[in-house]
């Protein structure tokens, strides 16, 4: 199928433009005379264009979606067509990308594809999530709902990271800040206290002729320094693209003190909100589990649901697998085996799902006031040693002038 360009005049001779796919320029020619359009031209799109597209309409940020998704709930509500929709949202979105996309998407749908098929597109904005969503909605005829539902679990997925970010920022800012001053004395000030111990002749202790050889090593073989920084990190970046690398690395993220337990309560508040909000809208059972194994970002969560879903598919209750794999809390499995026995488990997951966010709160604010003065003291036991270090054969010689 071939991409075209096209302008045309409509009927009230007002110009217009497109970009749709279609088999020949023949059946285009002929669609567009279908609505009454006078075709001014028709070009194929090159391979250069179609792929400076493509890499247009790519991903999205967050707060534009969700954004998105609430205006368009609205005016889903309010009655409005959904190319029309389509249409003002367009006009309105800020961010380019998001533009291209919002139009790709109203032409589509415009030319007689459903919003799912439109939708599924473009994979780099909209997740797998997102799209059954749309199309359970699409189903049920409820897509104010269905939108409305989303907007709100794409905020709580916003609220989330950037309560990580903005806990990790001060701590980043402060150890970067520390390491360029680390790195400063290494390479230009201890160099020149060396110069000067030696041509004194001074004994220096061996804290200072420590600190010197790691001095001397900075300012010779910096090279072979940045050439391991680089080497670990295209090992491990190459390492987690293997299934089994991937698998090993999130198994340690969930293992390594403190930080492991609030990357599983993370990883159970993302489960328990995403099934909640698949179930209560309308998704089956065994296509919402599969599309949270795609999306749980982490290799055990996503192994752990697929046993989930072999055990369902023989007959199994859910809480039993989950309870069996040893990841998820006593809680989250007592919970969701009640919303099993009432048949209100949607509404148990958003309660598990709403507790775990309280809990990565409060451990991220725990995390900030322990972190800070942790770094606090680093610092200053790195500052302490290296002035002892420097001191130490200043005061030699001052004695022995004396």
């Amino acid at each position: 199928m071939a991409t075209f360009t096209y302008e045309a005049v409509d009927q009230a001779n007002k110009p217009i433009s497109g970009r749709v796919e279609a088999e020949s320029e023949q059946l285009l020619i002929a669609k567009l005379h279908e609505q009454h359009f006078h075709i001014v031209s028709i070009k194929e799109a090159s391979a250069g264009t179609r792929a400076a597209v493509a890499a247009k309409t790519g991903a999205v940020k967050l707060q534009s979606l969700v954004i998105f998704s609430r205006q368009f709930a609205t005016m889903i509500d309010a009655g409005i067509s959904i190319v029309k929709c389509l249409d003002i949202l367009e006009t309105q979105c800020k961010e380019e990308t998001l533009k291209a996309i919002v139009g790709q998407v109203r032409r589509d749908v415009k030319d007689g594809l459903s919003l799912t098929d439109a939708i599924i597109k473009h994979p780099k904005c909209f997740s797998k999530l997102y799209v059954n969503m749309i199309k359970a909605a699409e189903i049920g005829g409820i897509l104010d709902k269905i939108l409305d539902r989303l907007a709100g679990f794409l905020e709580k997925e916003m609220e989330i990271t950037q309560k990580v970010k903005s806990a990790m920022m001060y701590p980043c800012i402060v150890l970067v800040f520390a390491l360029c001053i680390v790195v400063a004395l290494f390479l230009f000030v201890l160099p020149r206290f060396k110069d000067i111990f030696t041509s004194m002749g001074v004994e220096m202790p061996p804290a200072t002729l420590a600190l010197f050889a790691i001095s001397d090593f900075f300012v010779n073989y910096w090279y072979v320094l940045v050439i391991v920084i680089v080497g670990a990190i295209i090992g491990y970046k190459q390492y987690e693209k293997t299934e089994s690398g991937k698998y090993q690395i999130d198994k340690w993220k969930l293992k390594v003190p403190i930080f492991g337990e609030l990357s599983l309560k993370i990883s159970v508040s993302r489960f328990s909100r995403t099934f909640g909000t698949l179930i209560s809208s309308g998704v089956p059972m065994m296509r919402s589990l599969e599309i949270i194994g795609e999306t749980s970002g982490n290799a055990v969560i996503a192994e752990a649901v697929a046993g989930a879903r072999n055990s369902i598919r023989e007959g199994a209750r859910i809480s039993v697998p989950l309870t069996q794999c040893g990841l998820f809390p006593t809680m989250v499995t007592h919970m969701i085996d009640v919303g099993e026995e009432t048949g209100r488990l949607s509404e148990m997951l958003c309660k598990v799902a709403d507790f775990y966010d309280n809990e990565v709160d409060a451990m991220i604010k725990g995390l900030t006031s322990m972190i800070e003065p942790m770094l606090i003291i680093f610092m200053g036991v790195l500052v302490g040693f290296i002035a002892i270090s420097i001191m130490s054969p200043i005061f030699k010689l001052v004695s022995s002038i004396h």
